[in-house]
Order: structure tokens, then C-alpha cells, then sequence
């Protein structure tokens, strides 16, 4: 809890980066941890951005796509914060994270993105994370961090977010 926020820390991750962040995340603000899992694992094939006919590729070159989340939040409602991350793919959030948001109402809540990237920085995934909410969501600008960022670097951006 940080404020005396409750914080809940969502996070998909393909390959373990996004994971490593978001768990520096949840214990520089106290927050409880989320993983958003498909419905149906990825395999190394569908997560081949070279092979256009992947599953990534076809997802993320239909922006309806929307690929079903194995579990919901069990009360998301006592969260005030919800810091949302994800890998960049093709410089916008995956799909799978437009399912997540579409799935509640984040209505008076404060939303976070962040991100981790070999090199993309946030491209146009703000407006298309904007869209899945409620027009009565509080956003703070997304972040592109480092999968390694240290719990000070992780605890200075928090602080200067002022939630």
C-alpha cells in the first residue's frame, strides 16, 4: 500500500521480462501482484514476430482481436491503483491486455502503464489502453522500463506519479 493506496500490480508476460518488473514493482509500492495468463498458453512458435501467421502476428494485426484471460481479479474493487504492464509488440501493448481492461470497470481508479521493450519505446499503445476503460478512469502517463530496473529507480518513478 503506498499512500495508504491499495495497489494491485497486473502484469502479462511472455517471456519473463515483464514479470521481473512487476514484482520490483509490487514491492516498491506495497502492491498485490496479478498475472494476466491466457486462456491458451503461447508456445514459442506462436510468439514468432518473424512467421506473419503466428498467433501474435494474426493478433496483433487485427486490433479486435481480443484472446481470452484463463482468471479474473478476485475483487478488484478494493483496489485504488492498478499499475497495468506488458511487453511491447509491434510498439503497442498486446492484445491480451485490452481483453484485461475490457473486463472491468475501472471507474474512480487511478491506471498505470508500463512497459518493457528490447528497444520500442510506448508508440501508440496509450490512446489504444484509454479506449478499453471508462471515461471516469484516472490515468498516469505509461513507462518504459528497463525488466531489471532497480527497486530505487522503480520506487523514485512511483513517487513522482503522485497517487
Amino acid at each position: 500500500m503506498e499512500n495508504g493506496k491499495n495497489i494491485l500490480v497486473a502484469y502479462f508476460s511472455a517471456s519473463g521480462e515483464t514479470e521481473r518488473l512487476a514484482r520490483t514493482i509490487a514491492s516498491a509500492t506495497g502492491g498485490d501482484l496479478f498475472e494476466i495468463v491466457p486462456e491458451t498458453p503461447y508456445t514459442a512458435a506462436d510468439l514468432d514476430w518473424n512467421d506473419k501467421r503466428s498467433r501474435s502476428s494474426v493478433e496483433m494485426n487485427d486490433p479486435a482481436s481480443r484472446p481470452a484471460v484463463a482468471s479474473r481479479v478476485a475483487d478488484m474493487d478494493v483496489y485504488d491503483a492498478v499499475f497495468v504492464g506488458f511487453p511491447i509488440w509491434w510498439y503497442v501493448a498486446p492484445t491480451i491486455v485490452s481483453t484485461f481492461l475490457e473486463a472491468y470497470d475501472f471507474s474512480g481508479k487511478t491506471v498505470v502503464p508500463f512497459a518493457t521493450s528490447g528497444g520500442s519505446n510506448m508508440g501508440g499503445t496509450e490512446a489504444i489502453l484509454h479506449a478499453c476503460c471508462s471515461p471516469a478512469t484516472s490515468w498516469k502517463p505509461g513507462r518504459r522500463l528497463a525488466s531489471r530496473a532497480s527497486e530505487g529507480e522503480v520506487r523514485r518513478w512511483v513517487e513522482g506519479l503522485g497517487l
